[in-house]
């Protein structure tokens, strides 16, 4: 197999104080994949992109090797601490009130409060407060409960240091048929009248019938029920995360692209979703670019497709999505999201397996992202000689407790990890 190394331009900035001084460095995939470390700047844009097809499209799945007693680095002057292991498959997780992490194991049907009780940044406390559901993913708290989204409908706990039994706030197939990319994540508007899901494509390049590949809006009626939804946003291949930025009404996404057109295409993404909005797939990827063999079919949504707001390294495969605003970070951090991108399998060279920072400069996007989490691979990349990535963990959530602690959930490694100064 032939393989081009500087078949992905991707501008990578090693440090805060070059970025200050304006000093940019444009360097080929090669030398962009390096160890990562945080702090590591990447500024990818349309123009730069290749031809599809420019590599072959090859399958590269990752290696699970042993933790081994590693943990994740983070930026200077934070601590990171164990919070739970033996978490097995551990996804989507959110924080409730009173610091409690809860987290949705999908593949076991079941969601697993985790607390600490003794203050000591470790949980020592387990209990499983929902189970015999059909891959859980989305986790909301809203108005005293606790919702969860699983493939087939919408649940909800009262929440309370006793919780309350579990109830079904939608019909069975509220979210549409089942199969293929299986999470449906959710988000309420802030007045918790509008509940915002996510649905993903059956497969990965097809014409599919509405609500696959959508964000759906559903109204919440007075006794928290929802029924039919309409289409908020289409195009979206697989929206898994899904967040209102605090302080706004304006929801924001990540989303897996699709493979199959190697290396360099198609950048996964995020972005403020717009209603209405057409984001490309399957016609057209990264703005108007035309998808081989479908752009001919419906030119009038080639036409209408929109660039994302930020372009991660094609097969990143973003998965959780949260806001900074209440995080204890620095101050010009506050405006900013953070990102799990859980790692490639459709990568010669694989990306990924790392917690990003986007950066949103007076509310908007400003195209770069930061490394803030990484060393969940332990192999050194040899651009030369193509392998897979061999990694004890893959972080695919992310949280933000009312302490400002910042919580990553790994769903190989089965471990949740506590980030704060």
């Amino acid at each position: 197999m032939e393989w081009e190394i500087d078949m992905y331009p991707v501008r990578l900035l090693f440090s805060r104080s070059l970025i200050a001084a304006g000093l940019v460095f444009c360097a080929p995939m090669a030398q962009a994949q390096s160890v990562d470390r945080p702090g590591d700047v990447f500024d990818i844009r349309a123009q730069d992109l290749p031809a599809p097809f420019a590599t072959q499209s090859v399958g590269n799945s990752s290696d699970t090797v042993a933790r081994d007693g590693r943990i994740p680095e983070a930026p200077d002057g934070y601590t990171v601490t164990l919070f739970a292991a033996d978490v097995t498959g551990a996804r989507n997780l959110v924080v409730d009130q009173d610091g409690a992490v809860i987290v949705a194991r999908s593949r076991a049907g079941v969601v697993t409060l985790l607390r600490d009780r003794n203050g000591d940044g470790t949980a020592d406390q387990r209990e499983e407060i929902a189970s015999g559901l059909n891959r859980p993913h989305g986790l909301a708290m809203q108005g005293g409960y606790l919702w969860i989204a699983d493939q087939d409908q919408l649940y909800r706990l009262k929440w309370g240091q006793q919780w309350g039994q579990i109830e079904e706030m939608s019909p069975r197939g509220v979210f549409g048929s089942t199969g293929g990319h299986w999470t449906r994540n959710i988000a309420f508007s802030p007045d918790g009248k509008t509940l915002y899901a996510s649905i993903g494509s059956r497969g990965n390049i097809a014409e599919e019938p509405s609500p696959r590949a959508t964000i759906q809006r559903f109204s919440v009626a007075s006794d928290g029920k929802i029924d039919n939804g309409e289409t908020f946003a289409s195009g979206l291949r697989n929206p898994v995360g899904i967040a209102i930025k605090p302080g706004t009404d304006q929801l924001y996404t990540v989303v897996n692209e699709r493979d199959g057109l190697g290396d360099g295409l198609v950048p996964d993404y995020f972005t403020q979703v717009e209603l209405g909005g057409f984001y490309g797939w399957p016609y057209a990827y990264s703005g108007q670019y035309p998808q081989p063999d479908y752009a001919d079919r419906r030119p009038d949504l080639v036409a209408q497709s929109k660039l994302p707001d930020v372009l991660f390294q094609s097969h990143s495969a973003p998965i959780g999505l949260t806001f900074l605003a209440d995080a204890d970070v620095p101050t010009d951090w506050q405006d900013d999201a953070l990102v799990a991108l859980r790692g490639s399998w459709n990568a010669a060279v694989p990306t990924g397996y790392k917690v990003v920072r986007v950066e949103l400069q007076d509310g908007v996007p400003t195209g770069r992202y930061i490394n803030f989490l990484t060393g969940f691979r332990v192999d050194v990349p040899n651009p030369d000689v193509p392998s897979s990535a061999k990694v004890w963990g893959r972080p695919v959530g992310v949280a933000v407790g009312p302490d400002g602690a910042i919580y990553v959930s790994d769903d190989t490694g089965g471990t949740i990890w506590r980030i704060s100064k």
